[in-house]
């Protein structure tokens, strides 16, 4: 329940074929049907439920190479699955692609073209995009992975459809293809994957070098915000200083400096008054002193 909703918000969800389909494949117990080359089939598959397919090849058509895809112009979520035939007549697992959004669709293939052929897994890079985008972008193409087969011998061999919708059928469309009529495509595919391989390469090391201007242009932007908030005080300042320049101002340091000096007059009348009460003191002592000599030189010796 809990992964249906995350398919919906639009979080990948990696997820495993029914152990059920697995059990009647490996026993024989699955309905297989026969699958033209070039006769794209169109279908509808129960959730969880698969449908089996045998596609029978020549030696010229294997040696020039084959292609299995399937792909839902409803969107719907397939895997494609390819099995080996077991002496018994039952059928291993070997190969999964699962379905991604290309364009209006939602498709899933297997290219067996007699060189290394690569698949692209973008769930890991999807969830850590979600987290870091620009980590993410450095990761992109590490789920860029050679496929295990890369070509198939003549004879017959066998792939299924898979529903892994959560909650409804899947409807496909399933083909098989001889690559002898796409040389063209054939090259260019190889090219484009090698020039893939050369870009994750060559984004490993544009990261060491993305890290350090990164942390450059941090430090220089924390700067710019510093000095942009110092020239603001220093010019804030500046018109406060420019302002003060004005009739109201000068009336108010007027104001205040009366109201200093009545203070400092004040001050001033006090301490005078306060040193003249020590002068008659003293003249009044020295008056007394003297009148005391004078007494005392009367007496006779």
């Amino acid at each position: 329940m809990f992964a249906a909703l995350f398919s919906k918000l639009g979080v990948p969800i990696k997820t495993t074929v029914s152990a059920t389909v697995l059990e009647e494949a490996l026993h024989g117990e699955v309905n297989i049907r026969p699958l033209p080359l070039g006769q794209p089939l169109c279908r509808k598959v129960e959730k969880q439920c698969a449908h089996f397919y045998s596609v029978t090849i020549t030696e010229k058509e294997a040696q020039a190479g084959f292609v299995c895809r399937v792909y839902s112009p409803e969107k719907s979520k397939l895997k494609l699955l390819y099995f080996d035939q077991e002496e018994n007549g039952g059928l291993s697992l070997l190969l999964q692609e699962d379905s991604a959004k290309r364009g209006k669709v939602t498709s899933a293939g297997m290219y067996f073209l007699g060189f290394p052929v690569y698949r692209m897994d973008q769930t890991q890079n999807l969830v850590a995009a979600a987290k870091d985008p620009d980590a993410a972008f450095f990761k992109k193409l590490d789920g860029f992975q050679p496929c295990e087969i890369n070509e198939l011998k003549s004879g017959t061999h066998y792939f299924a459809v898979y529903g892994d919708n959560f909650f409804k059928s899947a409807s496909y469309t399933i083909e098989a293809l001889c690559a002898a009529p796409f040389m063209e495509e054939k090259e260019n595919l190889r090219n484009v994957e090698a020039q893939i391989l050369s870009k994750r390469v060559e984004l490993s090391k544009f990261e060491t070098e993305y890290k350090e201007v990164l942390a450059q242009f941090t430090e220089m932007t924390s700067r710019y915000t510093q000095e942009m908030q110092a020239i603001d005080e220093l010019l804030k300042l500046r018109n406060e200083i420019q302002a003060s320049y004005t009739v109201t101002s000068q009336i108010k340091r007027s104001g205040s400096s009366r109201s200093k000096n009545k203070s400092t007059f004040k001050e001033s009348d006090e301490g005078q008054e306060s040193n003249k009460k020590p002068s008659r003191d003293r003249s009044r002592k020295k008056r007394w002193y003297n009148l005391h000599l004078k007494v005392d030189q009367r007496k006779p010796c």
